[in-house]
């Protein structure tokens, strides 16, 4: 398979050879891509799209799919390494190696599992190290802005100000320097304005149900994927907005009503934060699983996690995922039955497992002593 991948014979290599590729050679000449609406990405993914050139001799798919070997194998080392620890367990190791390859080949031609690698040791640095930690989490966010919920977590005190100031200052010099060397570094902030309703989301697999019941709608090619057009499409768009407002209200609320934190608290926090935030976007690609399998794998190397019955959510989305894309995605675009419950049970799951990792938290660290029996590290 990986061979195929190196070759370019898969059809998800293209987003490499022709997107990320054409975006570093405009990097070379100093540039972001300004006027890609494509590019919607913070600053810092300039980092990752000029990577593979320091493997030039390899070609830049191959030397792509290198680092994001390397990039898999670092989260497996340090996940092994977190696990050993007294109290800890390498089953998330062992998640991480066995729920990443069902995603087949897409892990190694998406930027996606290099995002993963910070956020993993951004997490895992937290509880020695809290400035090191948002410090990486400030990296990880100018790169695709969910590691920023790293921190959310972190016990009041000493070490949430160490990590935030920390996580404040590493993303702020990161942008300076690469707004000082690159044109056009803040494009990306207007780019998702006009996004609609992509048809693999939450409020997509709703409008998939919808044109099988005889909606009107149509499936258009906008902003880099493809997306619902026609009737109540923006109120879908709308709601949408809304429940990611209310995901943030809630987790404000919990940071607020929190009162115990174990040593798995600031790593189910983060799962939770980022799966309310996938579930209510109005994007959800199918390289997103990447994200989420690699926070539950952090917090299953914690004993005391609450977040056990997630993972196994999880690891059943991102098997639909795979079915869904790529094995009936063109069928999905086409309006096909099968597809369109395809993407209804993954984004269900998605569904459940976001409610069940916000109610376990909630017990855990809010809600009364008794409910889950935690106790304070």
């Amino acid at each position: 398979m990986l061979a195929l991948v190196a070759t370019g014979r898969l059809e998800p290599a293209v987003e490499v050879e022709q997107r990320y590729q054409h975006w570093y050679e405009g990097f070379l000449t100093g540039s972001f891509p300004i006027g890609d609406v494509a590019w919607q990405y913070p600053p810092g993914a300039a980092l990752v799209m000029l990577g593979p050139g320091l493997l030039r001799p390899l070609g830049y798919l191959a030397g792509f799919v290198v680092l994001s070997l390397a990039a898999d194998a670092a989260v497996v080392v340090a996940l092994r390494r977190a696990g050993r620890r007294p109290g800890r367990s390498t089953a998330g190791a062992w998640l991480w190696a066995l729920g990443l390859p069902l995603l087949l080949d897409l892990p190694y031609i998406r930027y996606d599992v290099l995002v993963t690698t910070v956020a993993v040791a951004a997490l895992l640095a937290q509880r020695r190290r809290p400035g090191l930690g948002g410090a990486l989490a400030g990296l990880g966010a100018m790169v695709k802005v969910w590691p920023l919920l790293t921190v959310l977590g972190t016990p009041r005190g000493r070490s949430t100000r160490q990590a935030w100031l920390s996580l404040a200052a590493s993303a702020a010099v990161l942008a300076v320097v690469l707004a000082t060397v690159f044109r056009g570094a803040f494009g990306f902030l207007t780019a998702q304005h006009h996004r609609g309703v992509e048809i693999e989301s939450l409020g997509g697999s709703g409008l998939q149900v919808a044109r099988l019941l005889g909606w009107p709608g149509r499936v258009q090619g906008r902003f880099g994927s493809l997306e619902f057009e026609g009737p109540h499409v923006s109120w879908v768009a709308g709601l949408s907005l809304l429940l990611s407002c209310a995901a943030f209200g809630w987790l404000l609320l919990w940071r607020v009503r929190a009162r115990r934190w174990t040593a798995a608290t600031p790593y189910d926090a983060a799962l939770a934060a980022v799966l309310l935030f996938t579930v209510t976007s109005r994007v959800v690609s199918p390289q997103y699983l990447v994200w989420l399998v690699g926070l539950t794998a952090v917090c299953l190397t914690v004993r005391e996690t609450s977040q056990r019955p997630v993972a196994v959510l999880l690891l059943l989305a991102t098997a639909m995922t795979t079915a869904d894309y790529p094995l009936y995605f063109w069928r999905m675009i086409d309006g096909d039955g099968a597809a369109a419950a395809v993407i209804v049970v993954r984004n269900a799951l998605l569904a459940a497992a976001a409610v069940v990792s916000c109610v376990r938290l909630w017990h855990a660290s809010a809600g009364r002593p008794r409910d889950l029996g935690a106790t304070p590290c």
